[in-house]
């Protein structure tokens, strides 16, 4: 009996969604193809988290106020990438490029958990639980009801304009 683990057949499924199995195949080295890949992902993140501390800047929040300006980014970020995605997956054939560019490295750098999670810290330190809790739900909220939205809007608008 040589019947294969259904787990098992992840391993004979890409790696990458943008990469095709028969050009992962007719490489000798599949990681050397990750270069481009590594660089679009590096540049697009520098590019996002400017622009990110660049909003942090124009709209600079006090230590122990309500952090809104990442929140705002967050959840425009999540919204941008709710576009996007339906874009590149329903509508264009992007470049195997495009999408670990914007989607990983320049919404990737834009929007952040990491300043989330301080900005909650900060809250928690300056004895400010209940705001703490209530950004940690709000952001969550926000950001799936950013992407929820966007997909949303975006594929209704794609069916207005095909009328």
């Amino acid at each position: 009996m040589s019947e294969r683990a259904p787990w098992s057949r992840a391993a004979a499924e890409p790696v990458d969604p943008d990469v095709a199995p028969a050009e992962l195949a007719r490489r000798p080295h599949a990681a050397r193809g990750l270069g481009p890949v590594v660089a679009v992902v590096a540049l697009g993140g520098a590019l996002g988290a400017c622009a990110r501390y660049g909003a942090s800047l124009l709209w600079a929040t006090a230590p122990e106020a309500f952090p809104w300006t990442t929140l705002l980014v967050n959840a425009a970020g999540c919204a941008v990438i709710g576009v996007f995605m339906v874009l590149i997956t329903e509508v264009w054939t992007a470049h195997r490029l495009v999408r670990p560019f914007f989607g990983t490295g320049v919404l990737g750098g834009f929007t952040t958990f990491s300043t989330y999670t301080v900005d909650i810290q900060k809250l928690l330190s300056a004895g400010r639980p209940r705001t703490a809790l209530g950004y940690l739900a709000l952001t969550l909220l926000a950001a799936l009801a950013a992407v929820w939205g966007a997909v949303w809007l975006t594929r209704r608008a794609l069916v207005r304009r095909q009328r």
